[in-house]
């Protein structure tokens, strides 16, 4: 089945990498490409750069985070909407991961900063293929050639970061990834029958889904993707696949 599948995703000509691990089993990794456009899926190792500031006493997630302290940038969530304009950073967290928040996130790597965020990314995380390169919703930024970049690779090791986490830091970290939402890999099982930690990203041409539930570990990535309706078919197909044992 996973044969047929991945006949069909390169027939479609886009880049891809495919991964399914299941507890006690060999990983299945298949791939024509290792770099990608992150999309939001760079928003996963802010988190858990996040985490290590925390862990190291120079951040505090219980602190006062103001809004209007970065441009208001729309896109994906409402933020800029709310009529508060000061929240914890645990909450400005929360909404950069469950809602994909982009002023949010904008304001996270404007406390932790893009080099040091990268200098976390490469010594402390051990990921070599993820790469911040401007802030989301620049515009200028990204016509300059300038973007936002994760490996396969990498996103196999953000498992290892996460099971690598403390009790403590397990229970705000993972609710956050439970109730993100527009799901792609779990968009054909039905409602509430498995849970599922996951962040998606997509932009035109680009289509991504990384996430895990209790016993297995999955994502699709995808660049160069030209027929995006096809692709939201094929990643509910290969999400089915690799979960409806659980059903």
């Amino acid at each position: 089945m996973i044969k047929d599948f991945t006949t069909k995703l390169q027939n479609s000509n886009c880049k891809y990498a495919l991964y399914l691990k299941r507890n006690g089993e060999s990983a299945l990794f298949e791939a024509n490409c290792e770099k990608f456009s992150s999309a939001s899926v760079i928003k996963v190792p802010l988190l858990l750069a996040w985490v290590h500031l925390e862990r190291a006493g120079e951040v505090d997630r219980t602190a006062l985070c103001c809004l209007d302290d970065e441009p208001q940038v729309h896109g994906a969530g409402f933020s800029w909407l709310l009529r508060a304009r000061r929240l914890p950073y645990q909450d400005v967290l929360m909404m950069m991961i469950a809602l994909s928040d982009n002023l949010c996130t904008n304001l996270i790597i404007q406390k932790i900063g893009i080099e040091r965020a990268n200098r976390i990314f490469r010594d402390e995380l051990g990921l070599k293929g993820t790469e911040l390169q401007r802030k989301m919703m620049d515009f200028a930024a990204r016509e300059k050639g300038l973007d936002n970049w994760i490996s396969a690779q990498d996103c196999i090791r953000f498992y290892d970061r996460i099971a690598e986490l403390t009790p403590q830091e397990k229970d705000w970290v993972e609710p956050m990834l439970r109730v993100a939402g527009d799901h792609l890999l779990m968009r054909d099982i039905p409602f509430d029958t498995i849970t599922f930690h996951h962040k998606i990203g997509s932009i035109p041409g680009v289509m991504h889904d990384w996430g895990y539930t209790r016993d297995r570990q999955l994502f699709l990535l995808t660049n160069e993707v030209a027929d995006e309706a096809q692709m939201i078919r094929f990643f509910g197909e290969f999400g089915h696949m690799a979960v409806q044992d659980l059903l």
